[in-house]
This record gives structure tokens, C-alpha cells and sequence, in this order.
């Protein structure tokens, strides 16, 4: 079984049991989270496609933890102009684990 799900303005395909880094959530590590903009189910092999989300699917996940991704290098130059700027980001994420996939 498994759904896919808009989790933050992105759509992720996801199982019992998985691991996931999406943008940061909020909320506490440990604490339970349901996301009900469930967009497609697939339970042995019927599909329950949803316009736009399927009514009454829930999907409940546990915060595992909150971090940083790897720094990402930003670098701005024009030729023969002397001008080079650079930058540097970390994005935020939020690691979650899928508890249930409820229809």
C-alpha cells in the first residue's frame, strides 16, 4: 500500500514505514502529524485517485528530527567585468517518519 501526498507544496509517494526529509515542519521532535491532502492511494492494486484529494485518506507520520542539507554554492561572475559575488545556503529540513496511510 501506499499514497501520494502533498507534504508542504511537494508531492512525495510514500509507505509504511519510510523515512523522509521534506522542507521544515513545524513542530517538536517526537510529536505526530497527519496530512490529509492525500492526492492517490494504491492498495493492492486498486487505485483511488482523488479530485483533487481523496475524501476521508489520511496519512499520520512522526517527526524524527530537524536539520540542514548539504551547503549549496551560489556564484554570480560576468566576464571581463571584474564583478564575481558568492554566496552560500543551507535549506532547513525535517526528517518524518510514515506511521499509517488510513483511507
Amino acid at each position: 500500500m501506499y499514497a501520494i501526498v502533498n507534504i508542504a507544496g511537494q508531492q512525495f509517494k510514500v509507505a509504511k514505514d519510510q523515512h523522509l526529509f521534506v522542507h521544515r515542519l513545524q513542530g517538536e521532535e517526537g510529536a505526530s502529524i497527519e496530512f490529509d491532502n492525500v492526492l492517490l492511494v494504491a492498495n493492492d492494486g486498486k487505485f483511488t485517485v482523488g479530485t483533487p484529494a481523496v475524501k476521508g485518506a489520511k496519512v499520520s507520520a512522526k517527526i524524527v528530527s530537524h536539520l540542514k542539507g548539504d551547503k549549496v554554492i551560489v556564484f554570480h561572475k560576468k566576464r571581463r567585468k571584474g564583478y564575481k559575488k558568492k554566496n552560500g545556503h543551507r535549506q532547513s529540513f525535517t526528517k518524518i517518519q510514515i506511521d499509517s496511510i488510513s483511507i
